[in-house]
């Protein structure tokens, strides 16, 4: 796994459509205040919209839907990386205000995902699921978020439609 591989598809995975319907661990703020901080942060609601926009920029650019990264260079904008020497190497320190520093995170996590894994990164192939995977298979074939949910779902319904239309089964 990559490093913030765990952090990036945590928040994009944090609107997941439920029975059909589109939910969001963002909202309410209550219980986004309590998320945000298990996942390192601390919880405020500055935080809470960084992530938010992070997040949803992160959907359009992975989709396809946009190659605007305004959102991703706004919380950029005001962070860097410091370089410390350790007796173990160099230690490399955040420093961003501390309501951007959860979605710095998030983006460097993308950043380093896009890099080390290219093309690895994409939405589930279920049109109907809003989560996303990193395909760690050896050939990069992995199509859904999980076999179990979407993969077996998905599966199934392309049998029902093979079986009414008298379709022969692929491969």
């Amino acid at each position: 796994m990559v490093e913030g591989e765990e952090l990036l598809l945590a928040v994009l995975n944090s609107a997941p459509v439920i029975d059909g319907k589109p939910t969001d661990a963002l909202e309410p703020a209550e219980e986004a205040s309590r998320w945000l901080r298990t996942l390192g942060g601390r919880g405020t609601t500055a935080e809470r919209e960084a992530v938010r926009d992070v997040r949803d920029a992160l959907h359009r650019l992975i989709r396809g839907a946009s190659t605007d990264v305004d959102a991703l260079d706004a919380v950029l904008r005001h962070a860097r990386l410091c370089p410390t020497a350790t007796s173990e190497g160099v230690q490399w320190q955040l420093e961003a205000a501390s309501d951007q520093k959860l979605a710095v995170r998030v983006v460097l996590a993308w950043s380093t995902v896009c890099e080390e894994l290219p093309g690895r990164l994409r939405p589930c192939a279920n049109e109907a699921c809003n989560l996303f995977l990193v395909d760690h298979s050896r050939p990069g074939t992995a199509r859904w978020c999980s076999m179990a949910a979407c993969g077996n779902r998905m599966k199934a319904r392309s049998h029902a439609r093979r079986r009414r239309t008298g379709e022969a089964a692929p491969g």
